[in-house]
């Protein structure tokens, strides 16, 4: 019987961990797709990518 309820406690946590990370992943989702659109954006970051100029190659 102590083993049945160890499983049901363990089933329980499972499926909040479950929805704690689909709730993360929604929560992700949206963001991941605004911060495609920023390589057309206007106002958005500017990168010529000539940084590595700036750094010398390591030996």
């Amino acid at each position: 019987m102590f083993e049945y309820r160890q499983y049901e406690i363990r089933q329980a946590e499972l499926i909040r961990e479950a929805d704690a990370q689909r709730l993360a992943n929604q929560v992700r989702r949206p963001r991941r797709a605004a911060g495609g659109s920023a390589e057309h954006d206007p106002e958005g970051r500017v990168s010529d990518r000539s940084w590595r100029a700036r750094f010398a190659r390591a030996a």
